[in-house]
């Protein structure tokens, strides 16, 4: 049951954090080269609302896994100290990422308030940086929860 749960546990987080580099690293640039911004709009919509789907079911099945890896191998109480540091941080980035797309709504208009609703370029700008953040700290996690888990601690 371990090393399916591993399995699938990757593959969700390949696919969700591998969409969320192609967004940041691909689509962000080619949007920003852009002139017609009802164009820039429309490109970035098609892309999101099919990303979105793809996901939120990542992010549920990467959730589900992980909890239950936790709780296979008995590594819930090491959450929040030294030697957990891996699933802490998978665990923080995971919580962020669930609160972006609980709030997703809120967040946007945070991001668009203001001048910024006037012009296309200021908001997928925001999008960029906003995005670029994300990446890093998902990557951050990636990378600790590797080291950690192959010994990285011990």
């Amino acid at each position: 049951m371990y090393q399916v749960l591993i399995a699938i546990h990757v593959l969700s987080v390949l696919i969700w954090i591998g969409g969320v580099a192609f967004v940041t690293m691909i689509v962000f640039p080619m949007i920003m080269r852009m002139e017609n911004s009802l164009e820039k709009v429309l490109f970035f919509q098609g892309i999101e609302h099919r990303f979105a789907k793809i996901a939120k079911l990542c992010v549920v099945i990467a959730g589900l896994t992980g909890f239950g890896l936790l709780h296979l191998t008995g590594e819930t109480s090491l959450l929040l100290t030294w030697k957990g540091v891996g699933p802490t941080l998978m665990l923080f980035v995971w919580v962020f990422y669930v609160l972006v797309l609980l709030f997703e709504g809120k967040l946007f208009k945070v991001i668009f308030k203001g001048e910024a609703q006037q012009d296309t370029s200021k908001i997928f700008f925001r999008l960029t940086v906003f995005h670029w953040v994300v990446l890093g700290l998902s990557l951050l996690a990636v990378v600790v929860g590797v080291w950690a888990g192959h010994g990285g601690l011990s």
